[in-house]
């Protein structure tokens, strides 16, 4: 399960990612629990916050992609990360002297984004370079551990320090900067000889054109993409409706909020943990029941009435996100080639986080206007009916069964081979020999 943590470079990395990552939860509940404050519980104004934070994906993800292919990933990260804690310090500095406006956090949540959407496709990128082909896949799953074990206790510690501060903020954005201090130190520390660096890119016209058109060459890479547009744009939104559940439906505190996205990150790191032991590429197959039920759970969450079925909803609703999601990202990046790996990540980024400008805001009008229960079950319905059409779509000529049983339990989609098709210059050449052979009769056309 951990084998990955052998390698010294990943093993150190991986240790100062722990530290940095809760820091990074600890703001985004800041942040959210902030906007609640200045907006007046304002589900649209939630919405836009998380837009403005991942709506630069769209624009700058697939050029981080070529920088993460053309120059040292290390330094690259280095900057990067210096850079969101400037930003994450400067945000503190404004609470903590209550000059802070809703624009202000609006405007840094959008500088933080454009930062993250150049550091997520060379950090994801950066990994193999560290382990290596053989570890890769492990080395994945590891890092979405140790993103979730962050977010079990980032929210938990941030619920805590807010709530101690009488609702102040500051606090939690102060942690945050000084987190990234960690990862700089860590990868400075590194030991240069023992990475495994792909060759560079050199630089050239036409790199972002050559990405896409490797993309879309490799039917199995373009559908993985389309789940993770899906997925990411109307079910990965639990910033929003986990909030505004506390807040609207049930009516709690900053400590409440921060104990429900610890469930969530409880499931998490279980199915983050289940899926280090695979070794192996995923299949299509298993992509598409993760992706249907992840969208089950996050329907049947919406049901609950209570915040304790809730609660305990949230377990396995993120256990299935987890599982779906470190299936597809090493589906794409275990079927790639190393010099394409940058460009092709940052584009899988681009499609799992570029959706959320639109569907953050789409389902916090939802949560605003019908409730906060109908942004969990309309998302997590749009889930189901993509893994559906998915499955549909692989499906095309080929036999197709699900098993399933209570004891052990198990689901299982069953796949046969795709039915050959039958060859037409081969069928009007054997027409021809029949009419020849028997006139007069009719033609296997007729």
């Amino acid at each position: 399960m951990f084998r990955a943590l052998r390698v010294r470079n990943f093993r150190i990395y991986a240790s100062a990612n722990l530290v940095s990552l809760t820091g990074t939860w600890m703001q985004r509940i800041g942040q959210d629990w902030l906007v609640l404050q200045l907006s007046g519980n304002s589900g649209v104004a939630l919405g836009l916050i998380t837009a403005l934070q991942f709506g630069p994906t769209l624009l700058l993800s697939m050029y981080g992609g070529v920088l993460a292919d053309r120059y040292a990933k290390r330094r690259l990260l280095i900057i990067t990360q210096a850079l969101m804690g400037v930003l994450a310090l400067l945000l503190g500095i404004l609470v903590a002297t209550e000059g802070v406006a809703l624009w202000h956090v609006f405007v840094l949540a959008a500088g933080l984004g454009a930062v993250s959407a150049i550091d997520a496709p060379v950090r994801q990128a950066f990994v193999s370079e560290m382990v290596g082909p053989e570890l890769l896949g492990n080395a994945v799953s590891l890092n979405s551990t140790i993103f979730n074990g962050a977010r079990l206790v980032g929210p938990s510690l941030a619920g805590l320090l807010i709530g101690a501060a009488s609702g102040d903020t500051a606090p939690a954005f102060f942690v945050n900067a000084a987190s990234f201090a960690f990862t700089i130190g860590a990868l400075a520390g590194m030991r240069a000889d023992e990475l495994r660096p792909s060759p560079p890119v050199a630089r050239a016209g036409g790199q972002l054109r050559a990405g896409l058109a490797y993309t879309w060459a490799h039917p199995d890479l373009v559908l993985a993409m389309v789940l993770a547009f899906v997925i990411g744009t109307f079910g990965f939104n639990y910033q929003v409706t986990i909030a505004l559940m506390a807040r609207q439906r049930f009516d709690l505190g900053a400590e409440a909020f921060g104990l429900l996205s610890t469930c969530f990150a409880i499931g998490s790191l279980s199915g983050a943990l289940l899926s280090t032991r695979r070794s192996v590429r995923p299949r299509q197959r298993f992509l598409v029941i993760s992706a249907v039920v992840f969208g089950l759970c996050t329907v049947v969450a919406g049901l609950m009435p209570s915040y304790a079925s809730f609660a305990v909803l949230l377990v396995p609703t993120g256990a299935a996100a987890l599982v779906f999601s470190v299936a597809n990202n090493s589906f794409v990046q275990l079927g790639v080639d190393p010099q394409m790996r940058g460009r092709v990540m940052a584009l899988y980024f681009m499609c799992f986080m570029g959706g959320t400008p639109v569907g953050a805001p789409l389902i916090g009008w939802i949560s605003e206007h019908l409730g906060a229960p109908w942004g969990l079950m309309l998302g997590g319905g749009v889930c189901v009916v993509a893994g559906l059409g998915a499955a549909a779509f692989l499906a095309r000529g080929r036999r197709v069964r699900l098993e399933a049983r209570l004891t052990p339990p198990l689901l299982q989609l069953r796949v046969g081979p795709r039915v050959a098709a039958v060859d037409s210059a081969r069928l009007r050449a054997a027409e021809e020999v029949v009419a020849e052979r028997a006139p007069g009769q009719q033609s296997l056309n007729g």
